[in-house]
């Protein structure tokens, strides 16, 4: 007799659990334990609706500007070079990059498309973009785009900053992070994941 009521209760659990009620509300309908209904839909693999209320966010109504080069040339971004195939098919820069730290941006038809900071150096820095190794996520996927955009209409333009680093109440503070980020916050840039943001 209890594995019958078993079989109808943990079949009412389901049934209301396809209706969308929440954990909890079906628990309270039923007048059985939590653990219990969730148990059953955890081994029915129905995933068991939260009981917690997620916060509803407003979609934003504010979005970020492009990023135009004459913004950053004014800033004092300088042309640095430009992205290219090797004879080998590799992904190269045209003309040797300055070593130095410092910020650089990708550009394409006058607006950037990437922004990044180089803490290596800059040349060293974009070096790996062209020769990712297998455990750098980001070098590898912009590797792909920059070649992408390659092929599909032929170049894209490297600029680059030299901020200095700068104190705050006695306290260090990075030149070149912190134009990367403001940037970042400021700008819509299509290839920064964080720009979404």
């Amino acid at each position: 007799m209890d594995a019958i009521n078993e079989m109808t209760t943990s079949a009412r659990i389901r049934e209301l659990a396809s209706q969308g009620l929440e954990t909890a509300e079906i628990a309270r309908q039923l007048g059985i334990r939590y653990q219990h209904v969730y148990n059953v839909l955890k081994a029915s693999r129905t995933s068991p609706t939260p009981t917690v209320k997620q916060k509803r966010v407003a979609p934003s109504t504010t979005t970020k500007p492009p990023l135009p080069l004459s913004v950053l040339t004014e800033g004092g971004f300088a042309f640095a070079g430009r992205w290219m195939f090797s004879p080998t098919e590799e992904l190269v820069v045209d003309v040797p990059l300055p070593k130095e730290v410092g910020v650089y941006t990708f550009v394409k038809h006058g607006f950037a498309l990437y922004v990044g900071v180089a803490t290596m150096g800059i040349s060293k820095r974009l070096y790996f973009y062209g020769r990712p190794g297998t455990s750098q996520r980001t070098s590898k996927r912009l590797n792909a785009l920059i070649k992408g955009e390659l092929l599909a209409s032929g170049s894209i333009d490297i600029y680059v900053a030299i901020p200095p680093d700068l104190e705050w109440n006695g306290l260090p503070i990075h030149g070149s992070a912190g134009l990367e980020l403001g940037l970042i916050k400021k700008y819509a840039l299509p290839w920064n994941m964080r720009s979404a943001g």
